[in-house]
């Protein structure tokens, strides 16, 4: 190649671009500059970007809106080492801070750091790398992402890095990561329990306190548990609480033996090594109420196993937990509180806590004005009185059912919940229960029925259940709104709930106007699709709608269409027919109420009150028309019978269920009585009867006749008399099947007798009787015999329940 002449020369060095020292104090700038492509210049803005960046959390968010994530993203990945290491510090300071972090997350950064942990990469990499994933690792979409890319095994090594800041960020990131199940799998699996044991070794506290609290997470694990006993942790968790130099670590410390001491493995493992003495010892040391209250919390946790609770018996901690009960500190007196409430659910501690009179004071820290001590003591009297008399008795007898009711306010579901299930344990003495109940228990009870709790409901049902056992505590219950809440929980899905709704509702339904309101409510619906359902059917929602029909027999008849011998009709019994889906059943009141119609007459039994029977019998007549109009209004026009010169005064008690009697009946029921007691034999007496009742609604009527019976035209004359579709049954003179079945049973029940009514199709109903006759073959016995009572034909006949004439009476 020849030389360059000399014009040649000249030419380049006119075009040649010389050097330029730049130097700016704009942070603008320098960030423009991490574009460049010149590497000199990349080395100086970087490390300008990361001195800047350690000066303080605004020139961070300065940064951030000048834009320098994206080009330091780029930059940690870029050939030249230096370049990589400075943007990779400059990175690290910023992501510290929150708004630079929550902007990283949208930047695809995390694979490229996670190949920063590699062996060859050098520790100043390691740190900033891990600084910024530590940042990052607290939202749980970067933890998923870390995961993804394999990051723990490279942050497992790295907990043994001679750099402490490496170790310490490595940790840091790895107790985000654990905060996730499957984490905690992967770090026992990588082998990751053996480094960690070595850190609570470090010089730097914050180190050792940041293993301990991701120990206080990975021991919730049961098999990291097993690998944390092969590796001797408890020894060395041992070593620390022995050395009073790691007081500091203490309570973390013992927030992990908590986790532990839930296996009856490392329960053995800490008492053959002398740990239960040294957890006992910090119960009484004169350390902070943080650590006694920790201490308790390792009692509590382990007292929950019968095998480590036979151990603390041995060693009299029910001793030690009674003297704790009068500790200074509200939150020490709680956490003895709850570990009472643990140790109490096995009987041998039950009993002891009482012999060591430690339940007088857990009532009187019902009193406290510690909210959280009061939850503590409700939980306490819950778990003691259960399945215990003597201790229910106990607390009574410290006042501790009256503070009780008072707590059923509370705002602590918990309060609340364990106030309702000691309440319950103590109702089962009816001494007690008296008690409880004369401070108004039952109304207190009702707006813990509201609550959304779950065990608030499942306490306070129970509770409603145990104590609503006569009428007057089921009509306080009534009056005070608590049968809504009641019925709203059988729609509950939580099988618990579920099941004691229906207890609730079972005992609630002994009362006739406690059934009559729940059926109103939809009790009875609900009831029949939940017995309909596979999944939610029990035998408690089978009893519930059993004593809720045999408590309202108008409604069980109307929907079930029969009525046993042990359903007894009482005066203010009514037909209404059969119910139709989805119709609501309306009471007697609300169907006297509505005008005439064209609907069939509704059918009532009702027993007139004296007044009506003097004027009846006086006359020795039926009532007219213009008197039934006066009684209907409540009046009588006539002067009584026994008091002439008394002013009219009404006829009806104010709890009549319709505003008239039927007088008829009245004498219907005399005239029975008379006829059925002359005769001794008890088939004639119900043949009798059946004559009777034949006699009174239009006599036999041969079946060819049927037609010609007339009893439509009648009834709907008696209707338009009464002006109303409620027809007294002894006021009608002519009836079919069903009317006359009704009459018959109506006046059997009334006299003392026994027989079925069950409804058909077309008018069709009939009644069953029992009866015995000899045994043909063994003439010693009796054997009982069912018949159908013939009321219409061949009054007084008794047809066998399986012959023909009895399957021709039951259809048309």
């Amino acid at each position: 190649m020849g030389k360059k002449t000399g014009n040649e020369k000249e030419k380049e060095d006119k075009e040649a671009f010389e050097p330029l020292s730049l130097e700016s104090k704009a942070p603008g700038t320098v960030v423009l500059l991490l574009s460049s492509q010149e590497e000199d210049i990349l080395v100086k803005a970087s490390e300008a970007i990361h001195k800047f960046a350690e000066k303080g959390e605004e020139n961070k968010v300065v940064l951030l809106g000048l834009g320098a994530l994206e080009p330091l993203c780029k930059l940690i990945d870029h050939s030249n080492k230096v370049i990589r290491r400075n943007a990779l510090m400059a990175l690290g300071i910023m992501a510290t801070n929150g708004e630079v972090s929550d902007a990283l997350k949208e930047e695809d950064v995390i694979p490229l750091l996670l190949q920063k942990l590699a062996p060859e990469e050098d520790v100043v990499v390691h740190e900033f790398a891990t600084l910024c994933l530590a940042s990052l690792a607290v939202d749980f979409t970067c933890r998923v992402q870390i995961n993804t890319n394999d990051g723990m095994p490279p942050l497992i090594k790295l907990l043994s890095s001679p750099d402490p800041d490496v170790a310490k960020n490595s940790l840091e990131i790895i107790f985000n990561l654990v905060q996730d199940v499957e984490s905690l799998e992967v770090l026992h699996e990588l082998g990751g329990i053996p480094p960690l044991l070595e850190l609570l070794k470090s010089d730097f506290p914050v180190i050792q306190h940041l293993a301990l609290q991701t120990f206080q997470r990975v021991t919730t694990d049961l098999e990291t548990r097993k690998t944390f006993r092969e590796e001797l942790g408890f020894e060395r968790f041992l070593d620390l609480l022995d050395n009073m130099d790691f007081n500091d670590l203490h309570a973390e410390v013992l927030q992990t033996v908590s986790n532990c001491l839930g296996d009856i493995e490392t329960l053995q493992l800490i008492h053959n090594n002398g740990g239960l003495t040294r957890l006992m010892e910090f119960l009484f040391a004169p350390s902070s109420p943080e650590i006694q209250c920790i201490a308790i919390k390792c009692i509590t946790r382990a007292a929950q196993s019968s095998e480590s609770c036979n151990v603390f018996h041995e060693q009299m901690m029910e001793k030690v937990l009674v003297e704790l009960l009068s500790a200074a500190d509200d939150n020490v007196k709680a956490s003895a509180c709850q570990a009472i409430a643990a140790m109490s659910f096995h009987p041998c501690s039950k009993d002891r806590f009482r012999e060591l009179e430690g339940i007088p004071i857990v009532v009187q820290l019902l009193h406290s004005e510690s909210s959280a001590l009061r939850e503590a003591a409700t939980q306490a009297l819950s778990s003691l009185t259960h399945s215990n008399k003597a201790n229910a008795l106990a607390v009574y007898e410290a006042g501790g059912h009256e503070i009780l009711i008072q707590l059923l306010s509370e705002s602590s579901s918990i309060t609340v919940a364990s106030s309702a299930a000691t309440l319950s344990n103590m109702a089962e003495q009816e001494n007690i229960k008296s008690s409880i109940l004369s401070l108004e228990s039952i109304q207190a009870l009702v707006e813990p029925l509201k609550s959304t709790d779950t065990q608030v409901l499942i306490s306070s049902a129970l509770c409603v259940a145990q104590l609503a056992c006569g009428n007057t505590e089921r009509e306080k219950f009534h009056k005070a709104g608590g049968l809504e809440p009641l019925v709203n929980l059988l729609h509950s899905n939580d099988k618990e709930v579920l099941k004691h709704a229906c207890l609730a509702v079972y005992a609630c339904a002994g009362d006739t106007s406690c059934a009559v309101k729940m059926c109103r409510l939809g009790a009875l619906e609900i009831l029949q699709e939940i017995n309909q359902s596979a999944n939610r059917r029990s035998s408690f929602s089978e009893l519930a709608m059993t004593n809720l029909l045999n408590s309202n027999l108008p409604v069980k008849y109307s929907r079930m269409g029969r009525l046993s011998a042990n359903d007894i009709i009482t005066s203010g019994f009514f037909d209404a027919g059969q119910a139709c889906v989805g119709q609501p059943f309306l009471t007697l009141e609300e169907l006297i109420r509505q005008p005439l119609n064209q609907q069939r007459a509704i059918i009532v039994f009702n027993i007139p009150n004296e007044d009506a029977v003097d004027l009846a019998e006086d006359r020795k007549t039926s009532p007219t028309e213009s008197e039934i109009c006066s009684m209907k209004k409540g009046r009588i026009t006539p002067k009584k019978k026994k008091e002439k010169d008394k002013p009219d005064e009404d006829v009806l008690p104010e709890k009549s269920p319709i505003p008239f009697g039927d007088v008829s009946v009245h004498m219907l029921i005399k005239e029975a009585k008379d006829c059925v007691y002359q005769l001794t034999d008890e088939r004639e007496q119900y043949a009798a009867l059946a004559r009777l009742v034949s006699e009174v609604m239009g006599g036999a009527v041969p079946r060819e006749k049927l037609h010609e019976l007339g009893w439509v035209m009648d009834h709907s004359q008696l209707r338009f008399q009464l002006k109303s579709n409620v027809l007294p049954i002894g006021m009608i003179n002519k009836g079919t099947y069903c009317h006359r079945a009704l009459l018959f049973k109506c006046l059997v029940d009334t006299i003392g007798k026994s027989c079925t009514l069950v409804r058909g199709d077309y008018n069709r109903a009939w009644n069953e009787i029992l009866l015995f006759k000899v045994d043909s073959e063994h003439p010693r016995f009796s054997v009982p015999c069912r018949y159908i009572v013939d009321l219409m034909h061949q009054p007084g006949a008794l047809l066998p329940i399986d012959s023909p004439v009895a399957q021709q009476y039951q259809t048309i």
